[in-house]
């Protein structure tokens, strides 16, 4: 029995905390999860933490931004409660997929096409900036048709109206009052109101004319085009999830299988990443006969790193599908051509991933290794988020079984798919909270020979 810890569960998992505490010979902490009718998340924190280590479950699936919320919440109520430490556990860490440098979608910054805008001619391309002074950089381009297209705007302007009153008046003073005596309007003090509402009329209604003096009436009339040379990017979500987590009062995160491995980059605060594969691993050796002439195929070349490890590890083949035309947009990726790089006919093929949502990639995946000539499609994944029309795609797929953890709850899925197997993850947790606990190193946790 571990002493001097609180494991609260959030509402997002309830049967992984009720694992974990079990695991550790602790009950659960105590904790009303509420909301208002208005939609606002309460939290109640209904034992004493103080001085305590304080381990709050809640992972990714389902309504993520309420947990979220909720996580946030609960961890502010254990730091204002006197926490002696309070760590996040995080088995699909949310917002993870959007790390600060976005690529292939819509939005984010793309590689130089031929377009217009990246030509020879062309003053502008799509990596360039709209010129901004700086002491490091040259000076920018200045008014459209330079210096000279403004002075000859203003030498035109010396005989307009305004000016030449004020010609007339000054004459009409200095020829010793021919026309009889002053007026008020030839004194000097109205001379100069008379001269500065001069200089008033022609820089208000001219200056703009002086400017753009050589373009033509038809130009004038144009609409307004913003000129290219941003690049549209999509909101920043990764660092603002881990400066929420850090404000909040988080002293730790703890998560499994982070979707890109440099998300533990955005905090200031110690991130255990924890491995699937050992899970995953066991199951190849243990589930799938003769798995030795089975090959391991990644879905994408982002995962190839990850099934590579488990491929050398077990000394069995690996094989990648390529997506040949990159798409641009989110709605192309569907679309996308999917091509193999490897042998799989006449064996067992292994699709290894870190996460499956909308399950389209897995299903294409399988459909190709089967055109290919593989006699079993298995599709191991460590987060089986499996929203939307996922289920009945992979219940209509060439997929003869999906495994998956159970990061996030599974027992609907599991309903409704015959194809789903489900293994326990609460006993790495379990392990993990309780090295970290008594100050243990958690190395033997990250290997999976």
């Amino acid at each position: 029995m571990v002493r001097n810890i609180v494991v609260l569960g959030g509402s997002s998992h309830p049967q992984l905390t009720a694992t974990i505490c079990s695991f550790l010979q602790i009950p659960t902490g105590n904790v009303l999860l509420s909301k208002f009718s208005v939609g606002e998340t309460r939290v109640e924190i209904q034992e004493s933490v103080r001085g305590k280590d304080v381990y709050i479950l809640q992972s990714g699936g389902g309504k993520v931004n309420d947990h979220l919320m909720e996580l946030l919440i609960t961890i502010s109520a254990c730091k204002t409660a006197s926490a002696r430490k309070v760590t996040a556990v995080l088995p699909l860490f949310p917002y993870s997929r959007q790390s600060d440098i976005p690529y292939n979608k819509t939005g984010a910054p793309l590689s130089k096409a031929s377009n217009c805008y990246n030509k020879p001619d062309f003053p502008y391309s799509f990596e360039s900036k709209p010129q901004t002074p700086h002491p490091d950089h040259p000076p920018s381009m200045g008014l459209a048709n330079g210096v000279n297209g403004l002075h000859k705007g203003l030498e035109r302007l010396q005989g307009d109206d305004g000016m030449g009153d004020y010609h007339t008046t000054a004459n009409g003073r200095n020829g010793h009052f021919v026309r009889g005596p002053p007026n008020r309007s030839d004194t000097l003090d109205s001379q100069k109101s008379t001269f500065s509402a001069a200089q008033r009329k022609w820089s208000s209604s001219s200056l703009a004319n002086a400017v753009n003096h050589d373009e033509s009436p038809s130009a004038k009339d144009a609409p307004f085009q913003p000129r290219p040379g941003y690049k549209q990017w999509v909101a920043q979500a990764g660092t603002l999830v881990a400066e929420l987590l850090t404000c909040a009062g988080a002293d730790h995160i703890m998560t499994m299988d982070l979707h890109d491995p440099q998300y533990q980059g955005f905090f200031d605060i110690p991130v255990d990443n924890l491995y699937g594969r050992p899970l995953l691993k066991q199951y190849i050796q243990k589930q799938i006969p003769d798995y030795l002439q089975a090959v391991i195929v990644s879905p994408d070349a982002g995962g190839a790193k990850r099934a590579t490890a488990i491929a050398d590890n077990l000394g069995i083949a690996f094989a990648l599908i390529h997506k040949e035309r990159r798409p641009t947009k989110i709605t192309d990726r569907q679309n996308a051509t999917m091509m193999l790089v490897g042998d799989v006919a006449h064996r067992t093929a292994i699709l290894v991933d870190d996460l499956a949502d909308t399950s389209n990639t897995i299903t294409r995946a399988a459909k190709l290794l089967k055109k290919e000539g593989a006699t079993k499609v298995y599709a191991l994944l460590t987060h089986g988020v499996l929203s939307g029309e996922a289920i009945d795609r992979i219940n209509a797929s060439a997929l003869d079984k999906v495994v998956v953890t159970n990061s996030v709850p599974q027992e609907e899925h599991k309903k409704r798919c015959p194809k789903l197997e489900v293994l326990e993850v609460g006993h790495i947790f379990a392990e993990a909270i309780r090295r970290v606990h008594h100050g243990e190193s958690i190395s033997s946790l990250f290997q999976y020979d």
